[in-house]
């Protein structure tokens, strides 16, 4: 147990004698860090301009062709997922209506009426008011000059 401590006491001097070291090792491995994330944020930075369109002026040919090349790509992939999501959608809505119009069958037999008859007396009875308004309709329109009109 003694030579366990003794052990323990001399391992505990050797790391406070090389801490001074090591923190300086340490912070010099996080200053190369943190100049390295400078530069790629200033890449970046400059990057999101030119996509967005500023500071084009400097850009040689080559440049504005790979610009041009990546914001077609990028629109092809938001196309895409905007067509995988409206399809999405329509799939959900497709399986909406049919759970509707089972519901719907469901509330016909409920209340003993037959499938059929439903919609045509409804559809008749609409169909009868708009003849009956599509006969009488009166317009305002005159052919000519407004000076016309008027005397």
């Amino acid at each position: 147990m003694k030579k366990t401590l003794e052990r323990y006491a001399h391992s505990m001097k050797q790391v406070r004698t090389n801490t001074p070291e090591i923190e300086q090792l340490h912070t010099e491995q996080l200053k190369h860090e943190i100049a390295n994330l400078v530069q790629k944020i200033e890449l970046l930075s400059a990057s999101q301009r030119k996509l967005l369109g500023q500071g084009l002026g400097s850009c040689s040919m080559e440049e504005l062709h790979q610009i041009d090349n990546k914001l077609e790509r990028s629109l092809k992939k938001i196309r895409a997922r905007k067509d995988q999501l409206f399809s999405k959608e329509v799939e959900q809505l497709k399986a909406k209506e049919q759970l509707l119009l089972e519901a719907n069958k469901k509330l016909i037999q409920k209340s003993g009426a037959n499938q059929w008859q439903l919609p045509l007396r409804l559809g008749g009875a609409l169909s009868g008011s708009q003849n009956r308004q599509s006969l009488h309709v009166e317009t305002d329109l005159f052919i000519g000059l407004p000076e016309t009109r008027c005397s």
